[in-house]
């Protein structure tokens, strides 16, 4: 781990003070039989997987994040991509209907996991799809990538729960990309931030700004001054260093190998 800028795990941890916290799910044994859409397959490097997952988890905790690990799933080589089962808005948990069949063994203890944080829990049932990788959120706007793993009958579900809680659904193409947020995520500004070459329509997006590297679309929100990102993404870093935002990198290559990154590996309770 790397912090730049300005300014052996145990099941639950919590920082002293801390009011923020993040599910992560271990990677599992078979984790690199994973799917795989708009990558070609690689070796995957367990043991280092479970190094940079401890690495990443460790980040987080040393932001001031306490982290609560969702039980393992070892039949589900994707379920340390925690994000694509669950969806958070304040106090309200979406469970995600998975895209890919191979998936859906993966959002029960997902929901559990939730239902112990004493959250209100909605389901999104088939025939809608939505993977929680394809769902970005900026402020009140709720953006939805129409992408191979969440269909329009999967958006208009997500809007029934959470536009009543004062947010609007915005869908988008995603084409180029597995999910939204492999292509774009936002920084505390509000500004869109993406790789030119995976973005289907940066227009969309009143705030645009591009980055250097296909890495650097990802980045984690710790606080309104801190983005945890990939160490894959230099020169983004510098890029948003020089914004003034202080970056926070970790190692994440087995599971780039993946199609994921940063955001995929936890879901954030704030």
């Amino acid at each position: 781990m790397t912090t730049s800028g300005d300014s052996g795990l145990p099941t639950d941890t919590t920082p002293t003070g801390a009011g923020k916290r993040a599910l992560v799910r271990r990677p599992v044994d078979i984790l690199a039989e994973g799917q795989i859409t708009h990558i070609d397959r690689v070796p995957i490097d367990l043991e280092l997987a479970r190094s940079q997952w401890e690495g990443y988890v460790a980040a987080l905790q040393a932001e001031g994040w306490a982290t609560t690990e969702v039980a393992p799933a070892p039949d589900q080589p994707d379920s340390v991509f925690i994000e694509d089962a669950v969806i958070l808005f304040g106090g309200t948990a979406v469970v995600a209907s998975p895209g890919a069949p191979s998936r859906r063994g993966e959002t029960a203890a997902a929901e559990a996991a939730v239902r112990d944080l004493d959250l209100t829990v909605h389901r999104l049932e088939s025939p809608g799809t939505l993977d929680g990788g394809d769902v970005l959120k900026v402020g009140r706007t709720v953006y939805v990538g129409q992408s191979l793993r969440t269909n329009a009958e999967g958006a208009a579900q997500l809007a029934a729960i959470v536009e009543p809680l004062g947010y609007t659904v915005v869908t988008v193409p995603v084409t180029r990309a597995l999910h939204l947020k492999t292509a774009i995520t936002a920084l505390p500004d509000g500004t869109i931030i993406g790789y030119p070459p995976l973005v289907d329509d940066p227009g969309l997006f009143e705030k645009f700004l591009p980055v250097p590297e296909a890495e650097g679309t990802a980045v984690v929100i710790l606080d309104e001054n801190t983005l945890l990102m990939s160490a894959a993404a230099p020169q983004t870093a510098a890029l948003l260093i020089g914004l003034g935002y202080r970056t926070v990198t970790v190692d994440i290559t087995e599971f780039e190998k993946l199609e994921g990154c940063v955001t995929c590996l936890s879901v954030r309770v704030r």
